[in-house]
């Protein structure tokens, strides 16, 4: 073989070489960073992964929300309609936090079934919703329940305004 084409083909193969590792490193640094979106439904079937951060949404149920004394701990339970996981919560919950309201928690399902979570989002307008926990809320049928929960909240408002 004619030595500028060995030295060309050693190039090439060096630029595959680090294009190569260069693309494993990203996939590798992407798919620990993933958070996949889990359902109440998926959490209590055993479906989310065990001390894995994920995702997840859904409504807070009416009467679920526990406080401790003496510190920022939150208990509550989000539900989909069929079914509701609990969620803990170390830390000040957003301001628009409510129960009735849709919400995205992000944490860790523990061995018990408690999602331990890290952060909590809550919707910012009241026709916002995460389009996870909209779709969720659709399968399950809670949907309608939510827009005339909502629907109700206008009125009232409206009511106290005038």
């Amino acid at each position: 073989m004619n030595p500028v084409r060995k030295k060309r083909l050693y190039i090439v193969l060096a630029i595959l070489c680090g294009v190569s590792i260069a693309v494993a490193l990203a996939l590798t640094a992407l798919q620990e960073n993933i958070n996949l979106f889990y359902t109440p439904s998926q959490i209590a079937n055993g479906e989310a992964p065990v001390d894995t951060r994920i995702r997840a949404g859904g409504l807070v149920q009416e009467g679920s929300v526990k406080r401790s004394a003496d510190s920022l701990e939150v208990d509550f339970i989000v539900t989909d309609g069929a079914h509701g996981v609990t969620i803990r919560y170390q830390g000040i919950l957003p301001d628009l936090f409510r129960e009735g309201q849709g919400i995205v928690a992000l944490g860790r399902v523990n061995e018990e079934g408690v999602l331990v979570a890290d952060e909590v989002l809550a919707k910012h307008d009241e026709n916002y919703m995460p389009p996870e926990v909209m779709q969720a809320l659709e399968k399950s049928g809670m949907m309608q329940q939510h827009e005339a929960a909502t629907a109700g909240k206008k009125t009232y408002q409206q009511e106290s305004a005038q």
